[in-house]
């Protein structure tokens, strides 16, 4: 199945955006890099905010990612995940951001295969604060093949 009709047997959904202050996806050569994508959630893991909770939020960025990916180049179809950068809203002394950015990589993963074009580079960090306290914001970067 390709990555476009995984996406939908999934459940997600793409929808026109208006555009805003920023581009929320802008091409580049070869290249689809995303600004910065926040959750719906808000807090601080390791105050309050469960790493259950975190991983749920990260997926959701990973959701309006794709929708923004999608207004940028019409499809999911013909991408390969490169790059992506998690941030993680929590205490000093929390220390599995990378957990919670895995909700985002699982989904990359199931939508454009784990051994194939999902296969990404990845940091997850950790900050004292994101914009408007979001628990987490993730960006991205996509190669359009061929």
């Amino acid at each position: 199945m390709n990555p476009q009709k995984k996406a939908e047997s999934l459940g997600l959904t793409f929808a026109k955006q208006t555009p805003g202050y920023l581009k929320l996806c802008i091409r580049s050569g070869n290249q689809l890099i995303t600004s910065g994508h926040v959750s719906d959630l808000k807090g601080k893991l390791g105050a309050g905010v469960a790493t259950e909770a975190g991983y749920a939020a990260a997926r959701n960025c990973a959701e309006k990612i794709l929708n923004s990916v999608w207004n940028t180049h019409g499809t999911l179809d013909g991408l390969r995940v490169i790059k992506v950068l998690g941030c993680v809203n929590s205490t000093l002394e929390y220390t599995d951001q990378h957990l919670v950015i895995n909700g985002c990589s699982d989904l990359l993963h199931e939508i454009f295969g784990k051994e194939g074009d999902g296969y990404h580079a990845r940091s997850a960090l950790g900050f004292a604060q994101l914009p408007t306290g979001v628990a987490v914001e993730v960006e991205a970067i996509f190669e359009i093949k061929g």
